[in-house]
Formats: structure tokens, C-alpha cells, sequence
């Protein structure tokens, strides 16, 4: 029960599809470790889900709807947080996703709108959360980028990956600015995971929709010879998140089964 007590905020609590998205199984993995979990996402269908399952196992699960890219909303959203349950022991910003292109193929508006969904979701959630941690003593803050952040993963995407690799120097940065005042932060890296998302948008995005041949794509990349999931994602999380890692900011733990090792 390593967050019994404590108040976990996670954007991006929710899932495209059914099955263990980074978020989701992050939001039932720190309420089965005792703590208050709050849940964000911009569609409180895509929550249903995560409620359920921590619900059945006899956590503590609050669904709030807020536009993570949305000042004001986010403004508007940690203060009720903090206000409600005093503190805000832990923030964990999930929320993101990719688009096909590189700059040529890409318009200007999917560009902004991969940076404000990728980026600036993080640096307003940090911006309204940091100074409630310091004034709280201390906290501990994970970010989720990607593999894609900092090598090329099969796909142009150029918004996503240079967003994302983004996400890890902002981390970077952060963690030294704030380790004097007792907040930590670090990154999380997943790799290519067999999410929700590869059935709900990537196989269509990559493969004409054949979810079969682009597991196979994915999994040939992976040194382990099988496909992480949500679940191996929130192991990390909840790692760097707890006392376990007291020592432990401004760096990234990579869950790829060995991908980012290869040379090929």
C-alpha cells in the first residue's frame, strides 16, 4: 500500500477502447496501492471503464472532465482538487497521441494541435500543480513521452515525436528547478504497446486496419519477442512515483522490451 493516503492526479485516465490503456491501468494500479485516485479526461465515457475496475477491486475513483489544453479549465480543475482533498501528492500527465506525417505532408493545424496535445497539456498541468506540491512539502510528478521521442519507431510522425521528446527535456529541466523544494520528476518511456489504441486508430493509420500485420510489424521490433501493455507502463509509473524512488529525478525509465537497445 505504498500511496495509502495520498492524492494521485492522472490525466488521460480513460481509454479509446476496452482493455489496458497507460492511463487506465496507471489509475487502478495506484487506487489498488491505497490512494485517492483522481481521473482526467476530456470524455467521461472513455473513464467508464477505469471506474469499474477500481470500483470491483475496492478503490477510491473520482472522474473529472476538463481539456487538459484549456488554461483556464486546468486552472479551474486543480484548485477543486486541492481544495476538496488538501493535497496533491502526485501528478502523472498521460495524456497524448500521434499523427501521420512529416513537414512537408503535415498541416500547420495538426501540428498545433499534436504540440498542445502532447506539450502544453504538460506544461499547464505542471504550471498549476507546482506550486500547490511546494506548498505541500513536496510531491512527485511522471510524465509519459515515447520511444518515438528519441529515435525514429517505423512512422513519420514528425509533431508526435518531436513533442514528445519535448516532454522528456521539459521533465529534465523541471526536476532540477524544483529537487531543492521536494518535488521530484521523471519520465516514463513506453514503447511500441499493445494498447487500446493500436485497435482503435493505429492499425487503421499503418496497416489499412489489419491489427494482426501490424503486431507483427511491432512485435519483430521488440528483443523480448512479446508486446508490453498498459500494465508494464503503470509498473514504471507507480515506481518512480513512490518512496522507492526517493532518489531518483530529472531522468526516464524506458519500458520498450529491449527495442531502443537494437541497432536495427
Amino acid at each position: 500500500m505504498r500511496f495509502q493516503g495520498r492524492t494521485v492526479l492522472i490525466t488521460g485516465a480513460g481509454s479509446v477502447g476496452p482493455g489496458w490503456g497507460n492511463g487506465r491501468a496507471a489509475a487502478v494500479g495506484f487506487a489498488a496501492e491505497g490512494a485517492q485516485v483522481i481521473g482526467v479526461d476530456r470524455d467521461p465515457a472513455a473513464m467508464a471503464e477505469t471506474a469499474a475496475r477500481i470500483a470491483e477491486a475496492g478503490g477510491r475513483f473520482e472522474a473529472l472532465t476538463c481539456d487538459v489544453t484549456d488554461h483556464a479549465a486546468i486552472a479551474a480543475m486543480v484548485a477543486d482538487v486541492a481544495a476538496r482533498h488538501g493535497a496533491i501528492h502526485v501528478l502523472v500527465n498521460n495524456v497524448g497521441g500521434s499523427a501521420r506525417g512529416g513537414p512537408v505532408e503535415m498541416s500547420e493545424e495538426v501540428w498545433d494541435l499534436q504540440i498542445d496535445l502532447n506539450l502544453k497539456s504538460v506544461f499547464l498541468t505542471c504550471k498549476h500543480v507546482l506550486p500547490r506540491m511546494v506548498e505541500q512539502g513536496g510531491g512527485a510528478i511522471v510524465n509519459l513521452a515515447s520511444t518515438s521521442g528519441t529515435r525514429w519507431t517505423g512512422a513519420a510522425q514528425v509533431a508526435y515525436a518531436a513533442s514528445k521528446a519535448a516532454v522528456i527535456q521539459f521533465s529534465r529541466v523541471v526536476a532540477v528547478e524544483y529537487a531543492g523544494r521536494g518535488v521530484r520528476v521523471n519520465t516514463v518511456v513506453p514503447g511500441q504497446m499493445h494498447t487500446p489504441m493500436v485497435e482503435a486508430r493505429l492499425a487503421g493509420q499503418r496497416t489499412g486496419g489489419d491489427v494482426a500485420a501490424l503486431l507483427a510489424q511491432r512485435l519483430r521490433r521488440i528483443p523480448l519477442g512479446f508486446a508490453g501493455d498498459g500494465r508494464d507502463t503503470a509498473a514504471a509509473v507507480l515506481f518512480l512515483a513512490s518512496e522507492e524512488a526517493r532518489f531518483i529525478t530529472g531522468t526516464e525509465l524506458v519500458v520498450d522490451g529491449g527495442m531502443s537497445a537494437r541497432c536495427d
